[in-house]
């Protein structure tokens, strides 16, 4: 996820009315009939950045600002804040079939789990050692993965029978990704995270490099993944349908299409796509045959609690 200087990245004090169910967009006015909107407003103030959808057609948006999670039906495009922020951020957002949303904690460094339907805080988890910067997460069969942009570590939650850990499990990166230093954005390593297609691996964006790594889940060892000459410059989040990789590049506006191999060892770069309506996207959940991508929206407006913000969706490439 995108994060311009760490100095701007707990901004509190939302509008006033970041509690009440946003309106569903114009294009969503048809009186009694589900017309799965384009466009989600959200809250003024809110600070989109972690997105994830199901079971069925809802949507779970995490504020980069507080740390709420606001929950939005998408056949109208209303919603209203599931669970207010707890102190940190709320990042990168994956949801499972048991009604349970992990929640990643950026500069918090930490991660936590929340019941859907009540946004009641199921778990709590205190991941980086130090300064840290907690930034997504997927599950996978067995466990939640939880990448860290400062940190050159991925964190597991062991989800054994379904059932949430007492503690995470760091594993140290090794091997061909190594974490680069720098200011604002440039600081950023480890990003977007995905399993490989045929679910034996990880695959993890490096943004200040553009570089895609396949990463051993047992033993952290990384590897280039050969794009054959290409690179993933300002890469963000990460979504795998198939063999089939989206990964939005938030600067680009753009979401890149790539075919990788089973392994997760190779790809190439299909095509890319843009909209007239992405404003610095940070991540993609999918439905249907949509994509669904969160405005962060700071280099034209910077962060402030009076500006709009929303999501969109776009057709599925």
């Amino acid at each position: 996820m995108y994060r311009p200087a760490l100095s701007v990245m707990l901004v509190f004090g939302l509008a006033a009315g970041l509690g009440a169910p946003a309106r569903a967009s114009a294009d969503a006015v048809r009186p009694g009939a589900a017309v799965f909107p384009t466009t989600i407003r959200l809250p003024n103030g809110f600070q989109p950045e972690g997105i994830a959808t199901g079971p069925g057609p809802v949507a779970y948006i995490g504020s980069m600002a507080d740390g709420s999670v606001y929950r939005a039906d998408l056949r109208t495009g209303a919603g209203a804040i599931l669970s207010r922020g707890t102190g940190t951020q709320a990042l990168g957002l994956k949801s499972d079939p048991s009604g349970r949303l992990f929640v990643a904690g950026g500069a918090g460094g930490d991660a936590r789990v929340l019941d859907t339907r009540t946004g009641r805080v199921l778990a709590s988890y205190r991941l980086a050692a130090g300064p840290g910067f907690v930034n997504d997460v997927v599950l996978t069969q067995g466990a939640a993965w939880f990448t860290d942009s400062t940190n050159p570590v991925l964190y597991k939650l062991p989800l054994r029978g379904g059932r949430l850990p007492s503690a995470a499990v760091p594993i140290p990166l090794t091997g061909d990704l190594v974490y680069r230093g720098g200011e604002g954005s440039a600081a950023f390593n480890a990003n977007g995270i995905t399993p490989t297609p045929d679910g034996r691996g990880l695959v993890v964006v490096q943004s200040n490099t553009g570089g895609l790594f396949r990463v051993d889940p047992a033993t952290g060892a990384t590897r280039r993944v050969d794009l054959h000459g290409e690179s993933l410059p300002e890469g963000d989040g990460l979504l795998l349908r198939g063999r089939t990789l989206f990964a939005v590049q938030n600067r680009f506006d753009t979401v890149a299409v790539l075919r990788l191999n089973a392994a997760g060892t190779e790809g190439r770069v299909l095509r890319r796509v843009k909209d007239a309506r992405l404003d610095l996207p940070t991540t993609v959940a999918a439905f249907g045959s949509r994509l669904y991508l969160p405005n962060i929206r700071f280099f034209a407006t910077g962060p402030t609690p009076h500006i709009s913000y929303n999501a969109v969706a776009i057709p599925r490439p």
